[in-house]
């Protein structure tokens, strides 16, 4: 893996070590499991920052409190289908929800 110097401290960039850790079976399972979450806040960032909108107008739009959208945005929360349905509302998107088998997506 290769370091970075900044400011005379040593670093690594994420995506190099994350490369790295990937071919650690356990922790690519327990990554895996988690992309669900993660692709579902990174598509609600994208469509918040897209509309010019923050987290307290999203909030009021989908009758919830700002720090509820910040544990959202920051992962700390599992959020309930009900919760990210009335956050794609409150965006003015759908929400839509696929099952894939084999990489294939089943309509």
């Amino acid at each position: 893996m290769k370091y970075k110097i900044k400011n005379g401290q040593k670093y690594v960039l994420f995506r190099d070590w994350l490369h790295k850790s990937l071919r650690d079976p356990e922790f690519k399972k327990s990554y895996d499991a988690l992309a669900p979450k993660y692709a579902l806040i990174g598509a609600m960032l994208d469509a918040r920052n897209k509309k010019g909108m923050t987290q307290a107008e999203i909030a009021r739009r989908a009758g919830t409190t700002q720090s509820a959208i910040a544990r959202f945005e920051a992962g700390r929360t599992n959020p309930t289908l009900e919760f990210a349905s009335r956050l794609s509302r409150a965006l003015g998107a759908k929400l839509e929800i696929r099952l894939a088998t084999n990489g294939h997506v089943d309509k």
